[in-house]
């Protein structure tokens, strides 16, 4: 396991439990004793993996999108050998997972695309994985890896290698439109002053028989339940990355998606304090019909 983090270290701790043996690399040296604290063993360096796996190797990376997973992989191909395996569990973007896995391939190598879903309830709750192979004995080479981590029928090999990021990249664009629409009801309940409603409440009896029950909804129930005003959190909505690949392909495919866009939007609308688009729209309002604006 490279690059452990805390969803990282989780997975090295429920492989741990279930009887796998597990080597782990990481720059921090905090996150690596604290997976040798879980039963793990540690490696000194990148390239000491050859020595400590036996071939056929497979190594899972759980590192950030983009810059990281290049110079980490790159520095696997100089140190592993034909036949041995490499997963990336993390959200890269699938094309770049293409051109990875054409490069690897002309040295032998395999690359394995696993899109992660769970967050820090995986340890407890399983990791939904959906798995992109260039083959079936690929696959099944890293399916007792698979199996332990995820939770019953929570697993699949979902197409040829880059699949799986695509799948990945799919179900947070749909996470995003999910959220956004919570989010929204929740706002609309809010604003209802005269009923004084109890968020806190609804959303918990929503939990039982409603056809909008989900487990972000338990989230959001166990959320108000804490928290009932929010205190402490700023509206500022970051986003991974995956959502912008949905709507891009969504473009680039003719397919529709104003929800899941919308979602996105309304993120990137969260972190402006006070956008000069509003401004002028104010502006604007005045200048055509006299409407009042307020000042700064």
């Amino acid at each position: 396991m490279i690059g452990l983090g805390k969803m990282g270290g989780n997975m090295a701790t429920r492989l741990l439990q279930n009887g796998h043996t597990v080597w782990v690399y990481d720059l921090s040296a905090a996150a690596v004793a604290q997976a040798e604290a879980a039963g793990a063993q540690a490696l000194a360096e990148l390239a000491a993996i050859k020595q400590a796996l036996s071939a056929p190797r497979v190594v899972w990376l759980m590192i950030p999108a983009g810059a990281p997973v290049e110079a980490t992989l790159e520095a696997l191909a100089s140190v592993l050998e034909p036949g041995d395996i490499v997963v990336d569990g993390g959200n890269s973007n699938y094309k770049d997972t293409l051109r990875r896995a054409e490069q690897l391939q002309a040295q032998g190598l395999h690359l394995v695309d696993a899109g992660t879903s769970g967050g820090v309830w995986g340890l407890t709750e399983g990791y939904c994985l959906m798995v992109g192979a260039p083959s079936a004995d690929v696959f099944q080479a890293v399916e007792p890896a698979l199996a332990t981590l995820a939770p019953p029928s929570g697993y699949a090999h979902v197409g040829p290698t880059g699949a799986g990021h695509y799948v990945k990249m799919v179900h947070n664009g749909i996470e995003y439109g999910l959220m956004q629409a919570y989010a929204e009801g929740f706002e609309i309940l809010k604003e209802k002053r005269e009923f004084d409603l109890d968020l806190a409440q609804i959303a918990e009896v929503w939990r039982y028989g409603s056809v909008i029950r989900s487990w972000l909804l338990d989230l959001t129930a166990q959320m108000l339940a804490e928290n009932p005003a929010l205190d402490g959190i700023k509206g500022w909505v970051a986003d991974s990355g995956e959502g912008r690949w949905t709507v891009q392909e969504a473009i680039d495919l003719d397919v529709p998606a104003p929800v899941i866009t919308l979602a996105l939007l309304q993120r990137l609308a969260s972190r402006q304090d006070d956008a000069f688009a509003a401004k002028l729209l104010a502006g604007l309002r005045n200048q055509f019909g006299g409407h009042a604006v307020k000042p700064e």
